[in-house]
């Protein structure tokens, strides 16, 4: 197994300090609802996280919130409503949307501000070891004590200078590239008190105490945005390394690409889709299945044209799964009892589902950098052989190795669709809106009706106003019509 890590541009053979795997992923500034490109960032490590375990690497997952921020403190504001109860607010917005979007929670939280004392002792350390110093209420890093610095976004030395002065311009620092670890307090804003006076931690020292706290001195991967490259996780870097002695603070760093409307990235400061106004679109494993069909660290030009073209190849997944669901129900009821016994779960696989060769190439794919489009070009090159397979089944083809195959194909689904990759397949009735299943399965009794009757010329005008409405296409089979939705 590779993973790409920033820090040396290459994929790298994944070789974790010890058991369980510590991931550390930079979570929410939570001062407005969460939106898209905030959903692909933690999707994507969400995978991650689920295919290290499939692959048997037990993961601590730690995520955080940056609870106090300027831009925080102006939601409140904008509200007219204190900071605190803003990030609260945004909080539980965010796991409103992302239980819907399957991502399973952190082993922990952390907020900042239940880490004010731990914050306090970290900079105190960095100050008494000669890597910061306070500077009129202020603390900042003092770049120049840390020589390694700028190794992780490859920059040299004069691009730090120049980038210094543009991200954090301020005329106490001594260096342009020095960053502030402790920010005195302003009128009316939240302040802790401080050995430098009342004030509040800077953005950069926040994680890199929650990480060493939870998870110690070294962890495997550390997550987040390609927009944390720098100054942040720079920053993380020389501030964890400093305070420790000890290197490399994390080994693998992994960052998620963006996602852009347009020529600019989805962000608050701009234009962003709220995740909660899409799920009143699309079904949340349709965005999912989205936002998993690119390889993370490639940006993603996003446009509701693409979003919609996916939920066709959502929709085979699911008729797919429902449609082996009713022929192992036909095949349990064929062979009586003997359906839940033991002769069908002994029973071999039928050869023309190739699902050893499938999970093979799926394990492949996510074991080169997590790659899950091409995980799931080897989920949907087996879905054909499936239904190739299903569709050649008669009540006399439902024997044993049958109802075993079936069973197989339907846990093969399951696992690498719902359980690695997060995608939920489980029912059409709970997926698509019941007032068009509805309508459209009226309309299938119709033409069955007809059909039986023997009026072709209706059943056919059925079928054609079905597929020209609701991109619907009918199969036939010998005891029943099954539908799908077109891709």
């Amino acid at each position: 197994m590779r993973i790409h890590n920033t820090e040396s541009g290459r994929e790298e053979v994944f070789e974790p300090y010890g058991l369980p795997v510590k991931m550390y992923v930079c979570g929410l500034t939570p001062k407005n609802d969460p939106h898209i490109g905030h959903a692909r960032n933690f999707v994507l490590n969400d995978v991650m996280r689920r295919y290290l375990e499939y692959r048997g690497y037990p993961v601590r997952y730690i995520q955080n919130f940056t609870d106090v921020d300027d831009k925080i403190i102006a939601a409140g504001a904008r509200e007219g409503i204190p900071a605190t109860q803003a990030a609260r607010r945004y909080i539980d917005h965010y796991f409103e949307t992302i239980d819907a979007m399957n991502v399973r929670h952190a082993d922990q939280y952390t907020y900042v501000t239940e880490y004010m004392p731990k914050i306090i002792a970290m900079i105190q350390r960095l100050v008494e070891t000669g890597h910061a110093y306070p500077s009129g209420g202020d603390v900042f890093y003092a770049v120049n004590s840390f020589p390694r610095y700028g190794r992780l976004s490859h920059q040299t030395e004069e691009e730090l200078l120049v980038a210094g002065a543009r991200v954090e311009p301020d005329p106490k620092k001594r260096d342009p590239r020095d960053f502030a670890l402790w920010k005195a307090a302003k009128p009316g804003e939240p302040s802790w008190e401080s050995p430098w006076g009342p004030g509040r931690p800077g953005w950069h020292i926040e994680c890199s105490t929650m990480a060493l706290d939870t998870l110690g001195a070294q962890i495997d991967i550390h997550g987040g945005g390609s927009d944390l490259i720098f100054p942040h996780h720079e920053n993380e870097i020389a501030q964890s390394e400093a305070a420790t002695g000890v290197e490399p603070f994390a080994k693998y760093w992994v960052h998620v690409g963006m996602l852009n409307l347009g020529e600019r990235k989805m962000a608050h400061s701009g234009a962003f889709i709220p995740l909660k106004e899409m799920l009143k679109h699309y079904p949340a494993p349709v965005i999912r299945l989205y936002l998993v069909s690119h390889h993370y660290r490639a940006p993603i030009a996003y446009s509701e044209e693409a979003l919609a073209a996916v939920q066709p190849r959502w929709q085979r997944y699911v008729e797919t799964r429902a449609n082996l669901l009713r022929l192992i129900r036909r095949a349990e009821e064929a062979q009586g009892a003997d359906g839940n016994t033991d002769t069908a779960a002994q029973a071999p696989i039928s050869p023309a589902v190739p699902l050893a060769e499938a999970r093979e190439a799926f394990m492949a794919a996510m074991d080169d950098d997590f790659n899950t489009s091409g995980g799931l070009a080897a989920i949907d090159n087996l879905l054909r052989r499936v239904n190739e397979y299903a569709a050649s089944v008669s009540d006399a083809d439902l024997t044993p190795e049958a109802l075993a195959t079936l069973r197989a194909a339907v846990g093969f689904l399951d696992e690498l669709l719902s359980d690695v990759l997060g995608v939920q397949i489980e029912s059409v009735g709970t997926q698509i809106d019941p007032a068009l299943q509805a309508e459209i399965e009226a309309l299938i009794a119709s033409r069955n009706e007809a059909r039986r009757a023997k009026q072709w010329a209706e059943a056919d005008r059925i079928r054609k106003d079905l597929e020209e409405r609701f991109n619907v296409i009918l199969k036939d089979r010998s005891q029943e019509t099954t539908w799908e939705f077109k891709s």
